[in-house]
């Protein structure tokens, strides 16, 4: 195996200079940066003089235009948490407005349970009904209605939970009033029932009779348009309407439907010698057949041709006023004033 020749060394090169110790209280030299080539210092070379055109490279560097700052979101304040709905117990309602719930307190029929009142309320409840009420009052505040009232509720900061008011039998009703009879034939809506009422109670109806079946139950919406008037006005309840028109006229009462039809006005009709009951139809569809048959005469209300109809509550509210224009007024609710602001 062939090997190459050593490699002889040259001459020796020349050495580095020999460094000297420093001496006693000498600093040694900086040596950093020896056998570099020095460099010179970087200046930044003048803006150009004149005017300067608006623009931005792509870096966005050398824009003479001020720099958007993007300023903080404006602080929101926190929306309060919602609050949690609370169940009506079984077998009651809330009562709400402050007429309503003086005419529920004043009414010994009514069993009630709670009352809520703001402070305000409390103090208008107080001018019109005197204490000691049947019900200790919790004084609350108004966002406290919004757990257990629907949010459209006017309740003016007074609200009575309380038990339904029992049905009077028809037979109970005639006997202490002598006041004519409404019959509600399959009216749905609680506010108008409840606008009903209160004309009732303001004309000296005897009681208004609708079926167990499609009508509304008693609420608190039907009480609030009531204003006081379900506690003055009874509410007689009966299976068949028909039956019930029979019964009234074998009672002696002349028994009319209030229909668009009819030959003669209510004013033409209506008897001064012997008491009336009066059967108004539903919203949309008026009196249904076998009533119209049952009733001892159709009358109608003098509006106008270019007028098809009025509401069920306007009509039942002239037709009353018009049978008993002659008689004195009925019982009125307590004397609170009425306020239709929101809540």
């Amino acid at each position: 195996m062939h090997r190459p020749p050593p490699r002889r060394p040259g001459p020796p090169g020349p050495r580095p200079p020999r460094r000297e110790p420093p001496q006693a209280g000498q600093q040694p030299p900086d040596r950093r940066g020896e056998g570099l080539k020095a460099k010179a210092p970087h200046r930044a070379a003048p803006p150009p003089e004149g005017p300067q055109p608006r623009g931005r490279d792509r870096r966005g560097m050398n824009d003479p235009r001020p720099r958007r700052v993007e300023s903080e979101p404006a602080h929101r304040p926190a929306r309060p948490m919602a609050q949690e709905k609370e169940a009506t117990p079984p077998g009651s309602l809330w009562i709400h407005g402050l007429h309503a719930v003086a005419a529920a307190l004043a009414n010994p029929r009514r069993r009630p349970r709670r009352l809520l009142l703001t402070p305000d309320a409390e103090a208008e409840l107080a001018r019109g009904l005197p204490r000691p009420w049947r019900v200790q009052a919790e004084i609350v505040d108004r966002h406290r209605f919004q757990t257990f009232l629907p949010e459209d509720a006017v309740h003016q900061g007074a609200a009575l939970l309380t038990e339904p008011l029992t049905p009077l039998a028809l037979d109970q009703a005639i006997a202490r009033s002598d006041g004519p009879v409404l019959l509600l034939d399959q009216v749905t809506d609680p506010r108008n029932v409840g606008a009903i009422l209160r004309s009732a109670a303001a004309f000296g109806a005897a009681c208004v009779v609708m079926q167990d079946r499609n009508a509304p139950p008693e609420t608190g919406a039907l009480a609030r348009a009531a204003s006081g008037a379900r506690e003055i006005v009874p509410i007689a309840r009966e299976v068949n309407l028909s039956r019930t028109i029979q019964t009234l006229q074998r009672a002696g009462f002349w028994v009319m439907g209030l229909a668009g039809e009819g030959r003669s006005t209510l004013a033409e009709a209506a008897p001064r010698d012997r008491r009336v009951a009066l059967v108004l139809g539903a919203e949309d569809a008026g009196l249904r057949r076998l009533q119209r048959e049952t009733c001892d005469e159709l009358v109608r209300l003098p509006i106008a041709p270019g007028v098809e109809s009025l509401n069920v509550a306007a009509a039942a509210a002239v037709a009353l006023y018009e049978l008993v224009r002659d008689r004195p007024p009925g019982p009125t609710a307590p004397d609170i004033e009425e306020e239709e602001t929101e809540a």
